[in-house]
């Protein structure tokens, strides 16, 4: 099958799992919002999302797809590096019109998994899975890690009780923020080079798509950011 056997395929197959993870990550933010303003209506949120079978497919088909984007990112870095041989280690100078981003995809996209991880842990974790485990409450071996509250009896599905406990922490705060700084790198270079990849790379739209990827992938980012930075501030 060309979507793997080929590079052009593979690049294909990058590109759409990417834009989906971003639409993903738009819902993400979005959803992240609504605790600025309502601790009831982002826990009406996290209720719908709990251990329901629409909530259950769309999680098996996200991690599907960060699956599948991971895979073929370290495949495509693979390939990349053997095609090059012992080229690669002649060069010392940034080449001339490719971003820093572009050059430390990898580096930044396992930054990007690593805190993914601890951030499955702060929410998916003790929240949905505890659903699915048949707790309604979640208890001393669930509470959030570093977090200064004890979330022990809390409902699993309060997660703004959640929210509070892990940006109380100045220190998850930073890990966070360094977090969405990676995913900015990695998102503004991916962003338009999933476009790029399926085709809309006209002169005129290239450096149109470059823009409205830096626009929104920093208004996305932004918008996590401030989720962590304001909740910071209500704790101290």
């Amino acid at each position: 099958m060309w979507l793997s056997s080929s590079t052009v395929g593979r690049k294909v197959v990058m590109s759409i799992s990417g834009l989906f993870l971003i639409l993903f990550l738009t819902f993400h933010m979005s959803m992240n919002l609504v605790a600025l303003f309502s601790a009831e209506g982002y826990n009406a949120v996290c209720g719908f999302l709990g251990a329901n079978w629409y909530a259950l497919v769309g999680t098996l088909v996200l991690a599907f797809g960060m699956f599948v984007h991971i895979i073929y990112a370290f495949w495509l870095t693979i390939q990349n590096r053997r095609a090059r041989g012992n080229v690669r280690y002649a060069v010392v100078d940034k080449p001339k019109g490719v971003e820093w981003a572009s050059q430390n995809m990898l580096v930044l996209g396992i930054i990007v998994i690593g805190v993914a991880c601890f951030h499955l842990y702060h929410f998916w974790y003790n929240m949905q899975l505890q659903e699915i485990l048949g707790k309604e409450t979640a208890d001393v071996a669930a509470c959030v890690l570093g977090s200064a509250n004890d979330l022990s009896g809390v409902s699993v599905h309060d997660g703004y009780s959640f929210i509070v406990a892990t940006f109380s922490n100045p220190v998850v705060v930073v890990l966070y923020l360094i977090w969405f700084v990676a995913i900015w790198f990695h998102l503004t270079h991916g962003f338009w080079s999933a476009l790029h990849t399926l085709g809309w790379n006209n002169d005129i739209w290239f450096n149109r798509w470059k823009t409205i990827a830096n626009i929104y992938t920093t208004l996305l980012c932004l918008g996590f950011a401030v989720v962590a930075v304001a909740f910071y501030i209500k704790s101290l």
